[in-house]
């Protein structure tokens, strides 16, 4: 296999890993939770999944990627994510992304933004304003939007919930 073709296949796994992160946060919005959902790979394979849990179980912390990274934990047997991927549907919050730093995760890719996450209510961009202000070479981690056409799939889903806890 060349170079070439063998990153045409990890391309194609981590878009493969999207779609099952927004799935598991479309999912999430039919099964009362919230539109975010993600997973922990490691070696090319899926360790752990989570979606958002915030009003399902009253915990503010319970974000989706935080629930995989708890998972994913578990799973391995260590509180280090090290060799790990963090996919998720949606650019994770401030609190997701220092949860990432804690776990040592080595990378996250993500597909919806900031942006899109603002037009379904979740407009977290005042916390973000707070860890923007720090130099970038803080972050040690490859943090990656990949261009899916599904994702905005899970909000489109959370606005047309007339039952939904805005939160």
């Amino acid at each position: 296999m060349t170079a070439h073709t063998q990153e045409m296949s990890i391309h194609e796994v981590e878009r493969a890993w999207m779609d099952e992160a927004i799935g598991l946060a479309t999912n999430s919005v039919k099964n009362g939770g919230g539109p975010f959902g993600a997973l922990i790979a490691k070696d090319g394979e899926i360790v752990a999944i989570g979606h958002n849990k915030v009003t399902s179980n009253l915990d503010p912390t319970a974000h989706g990627e935080v629930s995989a990274i708890r998972a994913a934990c578990q799973k391995l047997d260590t509180f280090s994510l090290e060799g790990c991927v963090l996919v998720t549907s949606c650019e994770p919050c401030p609190m997701c992304l220092s949860s990432a730093l804690w776990a040592r995760v080595d990378r996250i890719i993500f597909a919806a933004d900031r942006d899109d996450a603002a037009v379904a209510g979740f407009d977290d961009r005042k916390f973000y304003d707070l860890f923007e202000k720090k130099p970038a070479e803080l972050w040690p981690m490859a943090i990656e939007r990949v261009d899916m056409p599904n994702r905005t799939a899970p909000f489109d889903a959370w606005l047309a919930k007339s039952d939904r806890i805005d939160y």
